[in-house]
């Protein structure tokens, strides 16, 4: 799913009950993390609710680096809040990651005006990871 599909989603259901509602059940289809990867290093920190990210470096197939996400979190909404960041970021190259405004994006969504203080903060907490993630491949792929 593209970013404009996501856009055209939230769009499309208007009422923010509704749109709250579909980032829950987006939250439903996070790949699992298994136990172990619920450490105390796969922890995001700056989140309200208990967060874990992991990433995982795959190859495209012309051979440059792609970074693929996946995360949990032991609230529902928050669990949504990363599907959608999953769906901006998974899966990309690591300049690709760095170079995409979230904060554009989520205006577009209409996340910047209805996510508590707590939350808003606690979804730049998970962004900076995944960009500090994205830094480090690059970094790594350049050394």
């Amino acid at each position: 799913m593209s970013i404009q599909d996501l856009v055209d989603d939230f769009e499309f259901l208007g009422e923010w009950e509704d749109r709250y509602r579909y980032v829950i059940e987006l939250g439903k289809e996070l790949e699992p993390l298994s136990e172990e990867e619920h450490s105390p290093a796969n922890k995001v920190e700056g989140c309200v609710s208990q967060v874990w990210l992991v990433n995982e470096l795959r190859t495209a197939d012309d051979g440059t680096p792609l970074l693929h996400f996946r995360g949990d979190s032991d609230a529902h909404i928050v669990r949504g809040l990363i599907a959608i960041l999953m769906r901006l970021y998974s899966d990309k190259r690591p300049a690709e990651i760095l170079d995409l405004d979230a904060r554009t994006v989520f205006a577009k969504l209409g996340l910047d005006e209805h996510l508590t203080p707590q939350r808003s903060n606690g979804l730049y907490s998970m962004v900076a990871r995944i960009q500090a993630d994205a830094k480090a491949a690059a970094d790594a792929a350049t050394a």
